[in-house]
């Protein structure tokens, strides 16, 4: 069987750069997203460039039964996953309860539901082959509440809190769980969050290919915590130690507001 790199929301930003570390370590790709044209476009760069094989799933992971559809290419192709990047996700910026319910149940079935399926069934898959490195995107936002991003900030604690606990559990295993904490990064993430005219990204935003890396090298490593950026680290730990919760939400509601 050929060992393959499973990455989600590999079609743009921090997934796609992803994609690339992993092709130029020559190892073969799987990559998910919504827009097949956008796949195949990067299939082709991809196998041209790194002479690898890139297998291609387009499927909507937060509405669809998007596990079928990525085993059914995993089975098909005779594939054996060593590597999951569970990067697909989405924020929605504002207040509560002038966002859409819709959107968040959207959000939580990307960001919680679909990341947790897949990490449940190729993590049983990577502790029977003794091997295998996952690494789950969150965010700074998930280190603290955060009004106007309320969602989506509670979704990625989440994902902080799951990977801390299976990274533990998995000691023994030869797997290992990484989360990757980005802060404002510049990729499509922004316009879909309608995070435009937040003061988040008015200063200090890393590009994706730099997250990527230490994303990348972390899980590697094997590391539990991966945070780019000494601005970004510096304000994960203040937040850490910081006693009272009302400061903590002042800070926060700070950083979120509208310009």
């Amino acid at each position: 069987m050929k060992e393959v790199a499973i990455i989600t929301g590999a079609s743009g930003g921090i997934g796609y750069e992803i994609a690339l570390l992993f092709a130029k370590r020559k190892i073969d790709v799987l990559i998910v997203a919504r827009n097949k044209q956008k796949l195949n476009d990067i299939k082709l760069e991809i196998e041209q460039q790194f002479k690898i094989n890139v297998y291609c799933v387009a499927t909507d992971l937060s509405i669809s039964d998007g596990l079928v559809d990525i085993d059914n290419c995993v089975k098909s192709n005779n594939l054996s996953v060593t590597y999951l990047v569970n990067n697909a996700g989405f924020g929605d910026y504002g207040f509560f309860t002038e966002r859409s319910m819709e959107k968040y149940s959207e959000m939580l079935g990307l960001n919680v539901f679909s990341l947790t399926e897949l990490t449940y069934y190729y993590a049983k898959q990577m502790i029977k082959n003794g091997k295998g490195k996952i690494l789950n995107v969150a965010s700074t936002a998930g280190i603290q509440p955060d009004p106007y991003f309320a969602v989506y900030g509670a979704s990625k604690a989440y994902v902080i809190s799951l990977t801390e606990a299976i990274h533990k559990e998995f000691e023994k295993t030869g797997v290992t769980a990484t989360v990757l904490s980005p802060g404002a990064t510049k990729t499509e993430f922004m316009e879909r969050a309608d995070m435009n005219n937040a003061k988040l990204y008015d200063s200090g935003v890393m590009s994706a290919k730099e997250v990527a890396e230490v994303g990348f090298k972390g899980m590697m490593k094997g590391k539990l915590h991966v945070i780019p950026g000494f601005k970004n680290r510096i304000l994960a730990f203040f937040s850490s130690i910081t006693p009272s919760s009302k400061l903590r939400l002042n800070m926060a509601a700070k950083v979120m507001a509208s310009k």
